[in-house]
């Protein structure tokens, strides 16, 4: 069964070494408010609950947008539309620009005046508002429902309130409606969505990424982890898609940005889109994890990034197009080798066993309780057991195959069963044809540009390799096991052939293709009938199958999640993460990674110049820029320096952030930008599953190495310049000023989830 099945809650027992409590949780703003203002105040905050939300004012929620809807998060950090977010984040857009003439992965990018600026593939979304539907979304349900009916309910309710709220509105809209806590709550999003971004700065790798994928989830870090961009909006600041007459959008908020420097101790706060976590995944689903999905999936990446790495090294064209797609890949591979690590290493089976054992005996000490709850656990348990043996083939029909080579996903998205083509093939309308040929052939030089067939013929040839290997017989495609009779199990021989014979293995074979297109002729490519094999037996084999015990396993998560609220009425809990926004506070703090080894919360440049590996290769993950080293020997470091002379590089905090968390900005106790977040450290590796609080920390760019960079280093002042600089270090707020509820008698129970 999947790993990320979408969990609610955090748990009861963690603990911090520091003051404070609230390290723990992903909060909706919405809520801070009622559940975390107070203990916010306690953490540091000197700003009102309406200063980080209001529908009505400005507030920080307008400064914070969702790159495409997610993936990453960007800061506003001008009143001309300038935004922030990490490298990794703009990697795509730097990667998608560059050539072998110019080269801005290796050597950066800088638009000294806008006119310079390059369009972005991506938009950005602004949070205009969220709203409580649970009633709304929930009339009619009762728990004598069963789960399917219940379900259709739901949707339902769910369909009639977006039609009535999108009623009017345009293509720059967007309105989404989750699910929170398994079910037990719905709540409503409102989105303005700008088209029109464009890049603005972006560091070479070699700071952008420097230390690569050795020191990539860990700490130490010496990560100039930030690229720059702008949003743009019509001639009446409204969204817009990309246009020469557009200007620099005037956003209701942007975030001043300090250069006082972090300290121990200090408020942290960080707000953003994180993508998902699985907080309150059981036992069972700990150990499928731990014993087949994460070492199924380290296998097949591994396997995938030694292919793209033997081309990549042979020339430089082939290295910019597999940039963006090696760096994907090598990031998930190695947070699934840590997170299988660190579920082992700090017990989180035991843990979420404790749990369960706790939850079950609570839930039958009363016969009221026991009727509702007492089955949670065990309808979890028999819907594991029954799904258990599709973990593994699941786990290769999406890594190795679906995401495997790419001529498997062009032709999966351009005649898929999902695809335009697809029911234009079936429908046999002759003009709905015509328009799906011309949609992939729109599609076609973007698909190339970034494709080598060389590697293209290996990943296949090696995927198909390791699903027939590993992969139970039973979900083998005829296809696959002609290999072993007609090609006598060679591999490479049967990917040769297919290439030579596929429209797909080029462009200028595909446009021939197409202008020759048929139903009869497309159902002749070999490529697009193991395809076709691929996915029936998927829906047929993996997906339907699992749908038999859905039901079960969606109920007694529901049960389980509201129950163990319940068992803790004198606790907060946060929702899992799921790609909305959310703010997490806690402080700047150091932690001990094992036993005799003490972390510092800060690194400098002095670490970079440690780190170096002296070589010519500029894409070397070592490799240190002459011009940084210059500005390093000279101590010319101008505003950015801490008081002793040293220049800052990175930092730590106690946040709660996961992946689509990468970009946030970390803000201090007066809203103002000190940090962007972009990574967590190795020894607490597992936190997406369970909270470690003694060690889990956000590793952050420090916002003074950032500028220095723009300033020193690229000679971009200009974009500085925009920005509102504040001098001023924060002055704390004496426990006595903290303005605290008298209906508020003993300090806030510790905090939850992501």
């Amino acid at each position: 069964m999947k790993r990320n099945i979408a969990i609610a809650l955090a748990f009861i027992f963690a603990s911090s070494t520091f003051t404070v409590k609230a390290n723990e949780g992903m909060w909706l703003p919405l809520l801070i408010k009622r559940l975390n203002h107070v203990d916010m105040q306690k953490c540091g905050l000197q700003l009102t609950a309406e200063e980080i939300y209001s529908v009505n004012n400005s507030s920080l929620k307008d400064a914070i947008v969702a790159l495409g809807g997610g993936f990453c998060t960007g800061e506003i950090i001008s009143g001309e539309g300038l935004m922030l977010t990490n490298h990794h984040c703009g990697f795509g857009t730097i990667q998608a620009n560059s050539t072998t003439e110019h080269d801005y992965l290796t050597d950066g990018f800088w638009a000294m005046n806008k006119e310079q600026e390059i369009p972005a593939d991506f938009g950005v979304w602004f949070l205009d508002r969220m709203d409580d539907v649970t009633d709304i979304v929930l009339n009619g349900v009762t728990d004598e429902m069963k789960e399917g009916e219940r379900t259709a309910l739901i949707q339902q309710n769910i369909a009639a309130l977006k039609a009535k709220e999108s009623a009017e509105k345009g293509d720059d809209f967007r309105l989404q409606i989750k699910s929170f806590y398994y079910g037990n709550e719905y709540y409503m999003f409102k989105y303005n969505v700008f088209n029109d971004v464009r890049l603005v700065g972006a560091p070479p790798s070699s700071i952008g990424k420097y230390g690569g994928d050795t020191d990539n989830w860990m700490w130490p870090r010496h990560t100039g982890d930030f690229s720059m961009f702008r949003v743009y909006a019509n001639k009446d600041n409204k969204p817009a898609d990309f246009a020469e007459e557009n200007v620099p959008y005037k956003p209701k908020h942007h975030l001043p940005v300090s250069i006082a420097g972090v300290e121990q101790g200090d408020y942290a706060m960080i707000m953003g889109y994180p993508g998902s976590t699985d907080r309150y995944l059981t036992s069972y689903g700990v150990q499928d994890a731990v014993t087949v999905e994460q070492p199924a999936r380290v296998l097949i990446r591994r396997k995938k990034l030694d292919i793209m790495e033997i081309g990549m090294n042979k020339e430089q064209k082939v290295r910019i197009q597999y940039a963006s797609k090696h760096a994907g890949t090598s990031n998930y591979w190695k947070y699934f080798v840590g997170q299988s690590a660190q579920l082992v290493k700090n017990h989180v089976y035991d843990k979420k066993k404790a749990i369960e054992d706790a939850y079950v005996k609570w839930a039958n000490a009363d016969k009221k309780r026991a009727a509702k709850y007492g089955n949670a656990i065990t309808l979890i348990e028999e819907a594991y057991k029954k799904n258990n043996q599709y973990t593994l083939p699941n786990v290769y029909f999406e890594e190795a195959i679906f995401q495997g080579p790419d001529v498997f996903s062009f032709v999966m998205g351009n005649l898929g069963f999902r695809s335009e083509m697809k029911g234009a093939l079936a429908s046999e309308d002759e003009g709905k044809i015509k328009a799906a040929k011309k949609g992939i052939k729109e599609a076609a030089p973007a698909y190339f540009k970034d494709y080598n067939q060389e590697i293209d013929e290996n990943l296949l040839a090696s995927m198909l390799e390791m699903f027939y290997t590993n992969v139970d017989a039973a979900y083998h495609p005829a296809t696959l096991t002609e290999i072993k009779t007609k090609y006598k199990g060679d591999f490479k021989a049967f990917a040769k052939k297919y290439y030579s014979k596929s429209p797909f293995a080029s462009e200028e074979k595909l446009n021939i293709w197409l202008d020759k297109f048929s139903k009869k002729t497309v159902e002749k490519d070999p490529i697009y009938n193991l395809m076709n094999e691929f996915i029936d037996i998927y829906i047929q084999q993996i997906i339907m199958p699992q749908q038999l015990s859905a039901e079960s396993l969606a109920k007694g998560m529901r049960l389980f999640v509201d129950g163990t609220i319940q068992m803790n009425k004198d606790k907060a809990y946060a929702s899992d993460a799921n790609s909305t926004m959310r703010v997490t506070y806690g402080n700047v703090l150091a932690y001990d990674g094992a036993d005799a080894i003490h972390y510092s919360h800060i690194t400098t440049l002095e670490g970079v110049m440690q780190k170096e590996v002296v070589t010519d290769n500029k894409n070397h993950e070592f490799y240190v820029p002459k011009k940084l080293k210059d500005l390093y020997n000279s101590k010319d470091y101008g505003q950015y320096a801490m008081k002793d002379g040293r220049l800052p590089v990175g930092f730590l905090s106690n946040n709660d952030i996961t992946g689509g968390n990468s970009g946030s900005p970390v803000i201090n106790a007066k809203g103002q930008l000190i940090g962007t977040a972009f990574d967590g450290n190795w020894e607490a590796m597992s936190g997406d599953i369970y909270f470690e609080p003694n060690i889990q920390r956000t590793i952050s760019v420090d916002i003074r190495y950032t500028l220095f960079i723009i300033d020193k280093y690229a000679g971009a002042g200009h974009l500085v310049k925009e920005m509102t600089l504040v001098k001023e270090p924060v002055k704390p707020i004496k426990k006595a000023e903290i303005a605290i509820p008298k209906e508020v008698i003993e300090e806030p129970t510790e905090t939850s989830a992501h």
